[in-house]
């Protein structure tokens, strides 16, 4: 499970993802926490950086307290669960990221805290899915949620689910 991850745009930012709009706050940020809005790239004409809630909240939701229980959707049961499988033709999105916090059980001493991430000015593009949700208000609200999948062999020991990160190709 993706819990924490980090994010530090650099100047290179757009010209990595290729997007044709500027991301306006480039503070570095190291503890993204569910419920924080966070730059999510789409697929539009032209691609853009779209600004998101983390926790996805499904359009036919009646309240957005839901949101914090979906920061995370598993890749073998994503086409089989109502508030994603429709959401995999249309809105996909790559949450981009420096790196991301995954927690060992110590055996009964807590747990301890690893840091994964991408070499100093790279990038780790995570798969997601997004949705826009009308609050009662009218208000649309833009939010995504993280793909994870089995970990790979380096990070069995640390942690049972891992981010989908997209090789540039599958971008």
């Amino acid at each position: 499970m993706c819990g924490r991850f980090t994010l530090d745009p650099t100047t290179k930012f757009e010209e990595r993802f290729k997007v044709s709009n500027r991301l306006e706050n480039r503070t570095a940020r190291y503890n993204i926490a569910p419920s924080q809005d966070v730059p999510v790239i789409i697929r539009s004409s032209p691609t853009r950086i779209v600004m998101m809630r983390w926790g996805l909240i499904p359009h036919w939701a009646t309240d957005e307290s839901i949101g914090s229980k979906m920061i995370n959707a598993r890749a073998e049961t994503i086409t089989e669960k109502p508030s994603y499988r429709g959401l995999l033709g249309t809105k996909r999105c790559i949450v981009p990221a420096s790196g991301f916090y995954e927690w060992q059980d110590t055996g009964g001493h807590g747990k301890q805290p690893f840091y994964i991430h991408a070499d100093a000015g790279e990038y780790l593009p995570f798969a997601g899915l997004y949705d826009i949700w009308k609050s009662p208000e009218g208000i649309e609200v833009y939010s995504c949620t993280i793909i994870t999948t089995q970990p790979t062999v380096n990070l069995q020991a640390i942690h049972n689910r891992m981010p989908v990160i997209l090789e540039p190709a599958a971008e």
